[in-house]
């Protein structure tokens, strides 16, 4: 749409995503120099609208941006008392001793929080030093300059109808150019993705690997409700089918967040990760705690998984790559906000040098350094081996090695196996659907397990219908030819939303839907799906889901 005339605004830092990466940014930024024009642009209906996380927060990322936080208001009032890990069998469990962890599994010092609460504080901040927020500014494209680099991006198109022709209300969106372009869009996102392509960012990295991160929130029975207490889990119901784990965080008001991790790299295409989730619930020590209590709410999405080795190159000419757009997930301890912020910290400190330098629109040296050889490459580098030998060797035989590497790490600053390689990617896992067995999954009780439509209407999730699919097919025809008849269909289970569904009737061939309005930007599909035939794009601005407290 080269030919559609926009108007253009011009920014010293155009960033996109108001995630706790480009809040961060945001922020130091303007801490460092109030005079600069700052704009965040996010695509949700409100800050934090799109947030998912788990969330135990460390707060070293917080403490190095807004060291009083605390003072401030911030909504982080619910430290970590007690940590519990759990391996189940399907009729029981055994707790793992605390001692056996290595030290960086100690959650004592973290906070249990709401990650979507948290970035509208932050918004609150950033906009207190003069930084310009758009929500549900959805970027639907990026701007080049003369010389190839990124300027800026295309914001805020509204009113395409289904077919991508301009309906009757149609909006152009408009042109937000920066000297330099931040993109903190999280996992998976449409237009890293692109910038990863474009400059080869990836050459020299591992293959990112991902999971699938499901959540819900219960208000449990206040006798059951023990505020501070965050039990892991491993093993049932996955077993060898995937790897994976729960989460368990008892938060205040009686809430507790029950969440689940499926591995992308699972083999057997029948495996329904949805599914996976509403049994464990099932467990007799999950039921026992969820039992006369009520679900308020479900969201879900990917989760990087990759590490250290994983990291493409996150500068590229006109900007940089922050938080999960590079991957800055600590696997183990599930926890990637605090890198987050700590990337949006140092990319902020990298254009305020380049700034002051007059540069504009080249690679911000010295942020990949920053990021590779302070606290976050840190973090990540110790446990570098952890995903790779969980994917190779499985749960068990992973639990020992791993925890005998991270041992080493901790002790004598090196690991004992080098650096791992994670092998395939998520998608190239998938095996031929002849090659396994189905699984038969029970059907969800209504009380403690829920079909998926039920639980997608928990995550509020609304888009304009009459807009173009935001989810692209490169083929149309691999869906039924090769992903039905070779790997039988994943996509619908794969999905934790319901939005794609293979539709047979009598006497008429095979019909593949995709129902986007149900989509919760999870990005999984654009992950697993095993022909890489889905491209995961932005709907118009404001749509997708509204998480109150995610």
């Amino acid at each position: 749409m080269s030919e559609i005339s926009r108007e253009a605004m011009e920014y010293d830092v155009v960033i996109v995503g108001a995630g706790p990466a480009g809040l961060s940014a945001a922020i130091k930024l303007k801490q460092l120099n109030a005079d600069l024009d700052v704009v965040v642009l996010e695509k949700g209906s409100e800050v934090g609208a799109h947030i998912l996380s788990g969330a135990v927060l460390d707060p070293s990322g917080l403490d190095a941006l807004i060291p009083d936080w605390a003072e401030k208001g911030a909504p982080i009032t619910v430290p970590v008392k007690e940590d519990n890990f759990y391996m189940l069998g399907e009729a029981g469990q055994v707790r793992i001793p605390n001692f056996v962890m290595p030290p960086l599994m100690n959650n004592h010092g973290n906070y249990i929080v709401s990650m979507g609460n948290v970035c509208r504080w932050m918004a609150e901040q950033a906009e207190e030093l003069g930084v310009e927020i758009f929500p549900g500014m959805a970027c639907s494209e990026l701007v080049y300059g003369d010389k190839g680099e990124v300027k800026g991006v295309v914001a805020g198109e509204f009113g395409l109808n289904a077919d991508g022709t301009q309906g009757d209300g149609y909006e152009p969106g408009m042109e937000l150019h920066g000297k330099y372009v931040f993109l903190s869009e999280g996992v998976r996102g449409s237009l890293s993705k692109q910038v990863i392509e474009k400059y080869a960012l990836d050459n020299d990295s591992d293959v990112q690997k991902y999971g699938l991160g499901m959540k819900e929130i219960w208000e449990i029975d206040p006798e059951k409700h023990k505020e501070g207490t965050v039990t892991h889990t491993m093993g049932w119901p996955l077993g060898s089918n995937a790897g994976g784990g729960s989460f368990i965080y008892h938060l205040d008001n009686n809430q507790v967040y029950v969440g689940f991790v499926v591995h992308l790299n699972y083999e057997n295409p029948h495996l329904f990760p949805y599914m996976e989730f509403q049994r464990f619930k099932h467990h007799p020590m999950v039921a026992e705690l969820l039992k006369g209590g009520k679900r308020v709410a479900y969201g879900a999405r990917a989760i990087t998984e990759g590490g250290y080795q994983s990291m493409p190159k996150m500068e590229f000419p006109g900007g940089a790559l922050l938080g999960c757009s590079a991957g800055m997930v600590n696997v183990p301890r599930i926890k990637g906000n605090h890198n987050a912020m700590l990337s949006g910290i140092a990319a902020a400190e990298a254009a305020v040098v380049a700034l002051n330098e007059g540069r504009s629109g080249d690679e911000l040296n010295g942020y990949e350094a920053l990021v590779r050889t302070g606290p976050i490459g840190k973090d990540l580098k110790r446990v570098r081996n952890v995903k790779p030998l969980w994917s190779r060797y499985g749960l068990t035989a992973s639990l020992t090695l791993g925890a005998v590497d991270m041992w080493a790490n901790n002790l004598l600053g090196l690991s004992v196996l080098g650096t791992l390689k994670h092998g395939k990617s998520d998608a190239a896992a998938t095996g031929k659907a002849i090659k396994f067995d189905k699984i038969d999954y029970p059907k969800p009780d209504g009380t403690l397990s829920f079909d998926r439509l039920t639980n997608v209407s928990f995550a509020m999730t609304n888009h304009e219908e009459s807009q173009p699919a935001h989810l692209k097919l490169t083929d149309v025809d691999v869906p039924v030819e090769v992903n039905f008849h070779e790997y039988a269909g994943p996509s619908a289970r794969y999905c934790p939303a319901g939005v794609y569904e293979f539709v047979q009737e009598p006497a008429k061939p095979t019909r593949f839907v995709i129902n986007f309005q149900n989509c919760v930007h999870c990005k999984t599909c654009d992950i697993k799906d095993p022909s890489q035939n889905i491209t995961w794009t932005t709907p118009q601005g404001g749509d997708g889901p509204n998480y109150p407290n995610m």
